[in-house]
């Protein structure tokens, strides 16, 4: 009979550059410590929240012992987390916090592990803010609005818009996806062409608007900065037509967040909030 206990962690979209390396940063994490069994599943896109549910629906039914998870919609997924914890699971929460008012109703407190979404958002802004003028436009591309994540990230970028005295022209969601981020930014840049800079809350719809500003013959000329420090926005980095990203560290951070599971498992009380580390990421 097996002794290790068995963890899965539930993540977003399994085609998104920063939940491939999460995926990859775990398993290589339980190869070194071989004190557990791991499960990890995740979604085809960022916006299915049934699937997600269903996942850990599957979970529960395999009685894994910890579930590390990264909510898709931060209070859809409170309910089957709850039943998770009646059913003797031990749940950490990382990356998106769940919605801590529902939890609270419902007598249920977890660990959560992840990075300061709005001081991150707040420095990528500023960054794009001491290269525009006072007073210049900008647009803000929006993740998933039901994410906790997405919500924080908007406000540290409004944050540095307010102090920098910069014009917000238009702000719109593109659920994190870039083709959805191509075709919204494509017809705001329509509405506002005179746009400076461009705040995208995640580099995948950060590529949507790159994309289109390659189109005008605007890239590198309109400054565009991003969240999570995918492989795929290097070069526009490079090549100056992306100014700036943060790196999250999203494989630490699932280790950091199985990490917990295990201390929880091992008797640690399942409670308060631990930071991770975040890096602007800038070529000169």
């Amino acid at each position: 009979m097996n002794s290790k206990p068995t963890i899965g962690l539930v993540m977003k979209s399994l085609k998104a550059e920063f939940f491939q390396e999460m995926k990859k940063g775990a398993h290589e994490f339980a190869r070194k410590h071989d004190s557990f069994e791991l499960i990890t599943v995740g979604t085809d896109t960022q916006t299915e929240i049934e699937k997600q549910i269903q996942l850990i629906e599957n979970l529960i039914r395999q009685k894994v012992h910890a579930i590390v998870v990264i909510p898709i919609d931060s209070k859809a997924l409170v309910p089957v987390v709850v039943k998770a914890v009646r059913a003797g699971i031990k749940v950490i929460n990382i990356d998106i916090s769940l919605d801590e008012t529902l939890l609270k109703q419902n007598n249920v407190e977890l660990t959560f592990v992840g990075p300061d979404n709005e001081s991150a958002a707040q420095k990528a802004g500023d960054v794009l803010a001491g290269r525009v003028s006072k007073g210049a436009r900008v647009v803000l591309i929006e993740g998933l609005q039901v994410a906790e994540n997405a919500q924080q990230r908007k406000n540290g970028f409004l944050k540095s818009i307010a102090e920098y005295q910069l014009k917000l022209v238009a702000s719109e969601a593109a659920d994190w996806e870039t083709d959805k981020a191509e075709k919204v930014f494509e017809s705001l840049f329509s509405k506002h062409p005179d746009t400076e800079g461009v705040m995208c809350c995640n580099d995948a719809m950060a590529l949507g608007v790159i994309k289109v500003l390659e189109k005008h013959g605007k890239a590198g000329k309109i400054q565009v900065v991003g969240f999570d420090n995918d492989a795929s926005v290097q070069p526009l980095l490079k090549s100056g037509a992306m100014l700036a990203t943060i790196d999250a560290f999203g494989s630490q951070m699932a280790a950091k967040g199985i990490e917990y599971a295990l201390k929880v498992l091992g008797g640690m009380e399942n409670k308060g909030s631990y930071s991770t580390e975040f890096k602007l990421v800038q070529y000169k």
